[in-house]
């Protein structure tokens, strides 16, 4: 594939002069969704570029941006690309301390914050940020009475940028055109799952060339619509909401806040849906715990066709010719059952379904397949500037597809899976050590360990430093075994562990919701989670579960024993990433007491 010669602030230009009035965005705003005209966006970031400008923003420079998603938000990224600055993206869940390291380490000379409380943060600890010159606030309400020259109101920033781009209407546009496709257009901190967060330099060239890659898959057109609500400073939702509609030009949907996600596609009701595998998941345990409340009459009707669908399902996964039989049965399944729960689930028009940022249980992928909703599994990292694999024509349960276009992957003997250097990003700022440990002879070392099937198809076996080598000698996938046990409604979170040992054992986190609804349906009294977990009845109802997914396991990948979670799992106690990955190592060190508890009770 051809590298391409453009950024993403030229692509901006491009687009607002080829759709002028057509929507590129919707925000909803008291109840009632905003849209937001292409002309619209290409003068929001205009203005706010020439506002920075104003402030000293100058070629090379940072801001990080610490926010929920909103349109501001893509406004302020592209108005800092449009400088050829560097912008920065921080999850607005991240405490004091995280924001301090990433201000600190990305040496962002301003923040913008979404609203008081990201303000607050910042204004907490800027005494320890003497890089940091000021902090622009999106929304100044509950701000108006701060004197605190440091404290920047977005809008001012904006009239700046107004009156300059009055008095030379040209300056934008030279200032774009000076932008060059190996520039940094953006960092994206790591989850920091092993360590301190690390800065991975995004340059214009190789994501937009990945882009075009993946849309290989996707065949996004301008007609399309997507919702974002995962954090934008992630290299997923950075892709999906910032770089693909300028590359497609197609409209981005901002959900109110993640807790309305689920009535926010139902309003809009997408072509297309990307989640983490936590999100669908959630989803799929919603719509089991709902059935078992039902009446008797909808139960007997989902036990008859599901079967019906899964059976469907394979047939179009594989991309083979479903028997008449099979698509008579299917749409009678269809329209009784099926149609009714995508309509629920806001996925009545989505004609893709994407998981990525980590692995997925297949059971989940066929679950969506069967309500009859084209769902697959794709692979990536932010090193690899969201470059990876996809599933091109068949869907293959457990497999993330083949390489896309635009990269060259193969697998080193060990396994491990390797990306060619010239479609990923361009090293860790500020860390030439950690680049070199993963940049080797011309190719991305991504530390996980992969296998092809005859058709070239990938499955991702697991991270290299996550597989168990059991007493025995065997080599035991972690994430396959917990996917397998969070297919149960009842179970949130399951870590397993085994490395040295003669067998495995796991620490499960109860889906709090659907355990509580349990336990009031069998009129077991509780008070919150911790007394739940410690029930002995909740423990047989996990134990039942543990014994489901063991029958389908060999003997030496069976968990043996198991201990519940006394408590929930928390970001603020640094267990789990901002989207919601488990820090192995972490847990490892914190519950290493109950864990050796497991291996003493032999």
């Amino acid at each position: 594939m051809d590298k391409p010669n453009t950024t993403y602030p030229k692509l901006l230009m491009e687009k607002s002069h080829k759709y002028r009035d057509r929507v590129a965005m919707r925000e909803k705003y008291k109840g009632i969704w905003q849209e937001i005209s292409w002309n619209k966006y290409q003068e929001k970031v205009r203005y706010l570029s020439l506002g920075l400008m104003e402030l000293g923003l100058k070629a090379g420079d940072h801001i990080s941006i610490l926010a929920e998603n909103c349109p501001e938000w893509i406004f302020a990224d592209l108005a800092v690309q449009s400088l050829r600055g560097i912008s920065v993206g921080i999850y607005p869940t991240n405490s004091s301390d995280q924001v301090k390291y990433i201000i600190a380490h990305s040496q962002s000379g301003f923040v913008f914050a979404g609203d008081q409380e990201q303000a607050d943060k910042i204004l907490a600890i800027k005494e320890d940020l003497p890089g940091l010159k000021g902090i622009i606030v999106i929304n100044m309400k509950g701000l108006r009475h701060y004197t605190d020259p440091f404290v920047i109101s977005y809008d001012s920033v904006e009239d700046r940028g107004c009156a300059v781009d009055q008095s030379d209407p040209h300056r934008f546009l030279e200032l774009v055109n000076q932008t060059k496709p190996d520039d940094i257009a953006f960092l994206v901190y790591t989850s920091g799952t092993t360590g301190p967060p690390k800065g991975c330099m995004i340059p214009h060239r190789n994501h937009i060339k990945n882009i075009h890659g993946i849309n290989g898959i996707f065949r996004f057109t301008d007609r399309d619509s997507v919702v974002s609500y995962l954090p934008l400073c992630h290299i997923l939702e950075r892709s999906i909401s910032v770089s693909i509609p300028l590359v497609c030009g197609y409209t981005i949907n901002f959900a109110e806040s993640i807790e309305t996600v689920q009535q926010n596609i139902q309003e809009i009701s997408p072509s297309f849906f990307a989640a983490v595998p936590r999100i669908l998941e959630k989803m799929h345990s919603t719509v089991l715990i709902k059935l078992q409340d039902s009446t008797w009459l909808k139960r007997f009707m989902c036990s008859l066709f599901f079967p019906v669908g899964v059976k469907v399902a394979e047939y179009r996964m594989a991309r083979k010719r479903i028997p008449l039989y099979w698509l008579a049965l299917y749409g009678i399944a269809y329209f009784s059952v099926f149609r009714p729960l995508k309509d629920k689930l806001g996925l009545l028009h989505c004609r893709l379904l994407m998981s990525g940022g980590a692995p997925i249980a297949p059971d989940i992928l066929k679950f969506y397949h069967s309500l009859g909703v084209f769902a697959i599994e794709m692979w990536s990292q932010t090193e690899s500037c969201g470059g990876g694999t996809g599933p091109h024509h068949e869907v293959k349960p457990g497999s993330v597809g083949q390489p896309i276009s635009s990269v060259q992957l193969r697998l080193a003997a060990d396994g491990e899976i390797l990306l060619d250097a010239n479609s990923v990003f361009s090293g860790y700022y500020r860390d030439p050590e950690a680049t070199a440990e993963v940049m080797k002879n011309g190719w991305l070392h991504t530390g996980d360990v992969g296998r092809f099937d005859e058709n070239g198809h990938l499955y991702v076996v697991d991270r290299k430093k996550d597989i168990i080598i059991t007493s025995g000698g065997k080599n035991i996938s972690p994430s396959e075994l917990e996917n397998d046990l969070k297919c149960c409604p009842f179970i949130k979170e399951a870590i397993v562990f085994g490395d040295g040992r003669k067998f495995l054992t796991a620490l499960i986190q109860l889906e709090y919701e659907n355990v509580g609804k349990w336990a009031q349906s069998n009129k077991i009294p509780y008070t919150n989670y911790r007394s739940l977990a410690g029930n002995k009845d909740v423990y047989e109802l996990i134990q039942k579960e543990l014994e489901k997914v063991n029958k389908n396991l060999a003997r030496v990948e069976q968990i043996k024993k198991f201990i519940i979670l006394k408590k929930e799992l928390d970001q603020d106690d640094e267990e789990l990433t901002a989207t919601q990955k488990v820090k192995r190592k972490v847990i490892e060190k914190q519950f290493q007491k109950e864990i050796e508890e497991m291996y003493r009770q032999t």
